[in-house]
């Protein structure tokens, strides 16, 4: 069973910071918003002010949901450690969102593709831990954080897991990212799987295994390379595709209906 031919589902994305949404910034939402409409999405922007009455309204509207990057940084008292020197402010409304959306998709099975901060924030929603700040804790020789944006962005290879959800995606078992993150996954939370490292093992990408929804996280930004990379294309209509599969199996099959007497 599928939706009407031309469906278009609605795919719910959070303002990077209640600041940003607040100002002139607010436009680096579009590289997301343009990559699920590209895809065959309808982006519908998530304020971070909503009251949770509010979001609950909106949630029931959305066919899956994208979490975003952010410059901000979880706060580390949600998984039960002490801040680093480097740890950047977190953003209250923006972690409150993230939870509620989630805790929604979960419960209605809608699909989730997580980016950059958004895999971090589906990490410590699972009960996972992150590793504060990557340079310091870790030492490597890999360049993960990218910080000056005038300067050509940072890219590096990651290795994905045989069998995995992503390595069908790439239909390789390895892949080229671009990178922008000084925090990644330290401990994964509950049932996700480890899908794809860095040389160095900072792991780039986790696949939930709880049961068959598709909820999918990845430490690059997918969204800043659509017009460019298969795999980035693959990501954002493997959620659409996603999205529809789970709003067709919400819809009563033909001849159903409600009897009451």
């Amino acid at each position: 069973m599928s939706p009407l031919p031309g469906f278009r589902p609605r795919i719910g994305i959070p303002y990077r910071t209640r600041k940003e949404e607040l100002t002139p910034d607010s436009d680096k939402l579009k590289p997301y918003v343009e990559s699920v409409r590209k895809a065959g999405g309808d982006p519908v922007e998530v304020s971070l002010a909503l009251s949770p009455e509010e979001l609950a309204r909106l949630e029931k509207t959305l066919d899956g949901i994208v979490l975003s990057g952010s410059p901000a940084d979880l706060d580390p008292a949600l998984f039960h450690s002490g801040k680093h020197a480097r740890t950047a402010a977190a953003d209250a409304e923006r972690e409150k969102t993230d939870f509620a959306l989630l805790e929604h998709a979960f419960a209605a099975h809608k699909p989730v593709l997580a980016i950059c901060y958004g895999i971090q924030s589906l990490n410590v929603f699972l009960g996972g831990s992150l590793i504060q700040d990557v340079p310091d804790e870790l030492r490597t020789p890999v360049q993960h954080d990218w910080d000056d944006e005038t300067d050509p962005e940072t890219f590096h290879n990651v290795r994905i897991e045989h069998g995995s959800r992503l390595a069908r995606m790439a239909r390789s078992a390895e892949a080229r990212v671009n990178s922008s993150h000084h925090q990644s996954i330290l401990d994964p939370g509950r049932d996700l799987r480890v899908v794809a490292r860095a040389s160095d093992g900072v792991i780039e990408a986790v696949e939930w295994t709880g049961n068959a929804d598709w909820v999918t996280g990845v430490q690059w930004h997918p969204e800043r390379m659509y017009d460019s990379d298969t795999l980035a294309q693959s990501l954002f209509r493997n959620l659409v595709e996603a999205a529809r599969d789970a709003k067709a199996r919400s819809q009563p099959a033909a001849g159903e209906h409600s009897l009451s007497r």
